[in-house]
């Protein structure tokens, strides 16, 4: 008897709600980093939202295009659009993975192009008598004042993002070298960094420990309406509007906590630091980006290789 021929494996060409849902799950189940998983996921739904609005379209590279053309109509920065179509090439690529996508639509989504980001963004960051401002409009008598003045402290004098801050634990903070640091701190990307804490700093976060009565676990903790200090931490949310309340103080509209992260750098640089020690002190695995927050320009006027000065005396050689 001749044996039945196998019926070729027929992959889909639109993808229902069913489809997609489960595809959004395995991208999420495999990536690792919180923040990426709270990324992808906003921009994996509005894909889908877009992608279920419209009329059964065959989700292929034009598709993908024509929600490119949507996130461009939006207004969105280069680099925003740029990360949503990589979740969906991530998208794409699951549904393909696991049967439900043919995979020469996957392989023609992942060739659609970003967009091209013209310029370099400059960013926001203070001024030295700007961050004096901020932190003395911060300090007060209440508990919840003291608490800010310690995270303010921290982000300006430590350069730590807002979820490094608000995961920090007591016994994080050591001596290194006769030196107070924050040691093994575990940041983005799960790169392992020490970060050297100035003194003042360590005064202000041993002030709100003492007022708090924090003896171990998380340094930060909420404060209550009435003025006392409760639960075993506080999420990023806080540290976000503990910045945003002190920075209405001295007027200025807009800072965010990353902003402060950025002027710790900018200080640094000013004060004539070398770029590999703010790399080191920032966390950053590329130098590149270490440049691009600090704004770095070839400076021709002043070349770096003058300030050594001379190596050989050439008027030695005229009169000889």
């Amino acid at each position: 008897m001749r044996r039945k021929s196998k019926k070729p494996i027929r992959r889909k060409i639109v993808l229902r709600l069913p489809d997609l849902d489960h595809a959004k799950s395995a991208v999420l189940c495999s990536l690792s980093s919180p923040n990426s998983r709270r990324n992808y996921k906003f921009a994996m739904e509005q894909f889908i939202t877009w992608y279920c609005s419209e009329p059964r379209l065959a989700l292929n590279r034009t598709v993908v295009l024509r929600f490119r053309l949507y996130l461009e109509s939006l207004g969105l920065a280069a680099g925003t659009i740029n990360q949503r179509l990589a979740a969906v090439r991530r998208l794409a690529f699951e549904a393909a993975d696991s049967g439900l996508l043919s995979p020469k639509l996957a392989a023609g989504i992942r060739r659609v192009k970003g967009v091209k980001q013209l310029g370099v963004r400059a960013g926001n960051w203070l001024t030295l008598e700007q961050s004096r401002s901020l932190l003395e409009k911060s300090d007060g008598e209440s508990l919840r004042n003291s608490r800010d003045l310690a995270m303010i402290s921290i982000l300006l004098g430590c350069g730590l993002r807002r979820a490094e801050l608000s995961s920090l634990q007591k016994e994080d903070i050591q001596i290194r070298q006769g030196h107070w640091a924050i040691v093994d701190l575990v940041g983005k990307g799960g790169h392992i960094r020490t970060v050297p804490m100035p003194i003042w700093v360590k005064s202000a976060v041993d002030r709100w420990m003492l007022a708090a009565k924090v003896a171990d676990g998380r340094i930060f903790r909420a404060v209550s309406r009435h003025g006392s200090a409760w639960g075993r931490g506080v999420t990023e949310s806080v540290v976000w509007y503990a910045v945003r309340d002190c920075a209405r103080r001295v007027q200025l509209d807009h800072l965010a906590p990353h902003d402060l992260r950025r002027t710790c750098a900018k200080l640094c640089h000013a004060s004539g630091d070398e770029l590999e020690q703010i790399q080191f002190l920032l966390g950053h695995a590329s130098v590149l980006t270490t440049e691009r927050y600090l704004g770095c320009k070839q400076n021709l006027e002043e070349p770096v290789n003058d300030r050594f000065g001379p190596l050989f005396n050439w008027k030695r050689l005229e009169t000889s």
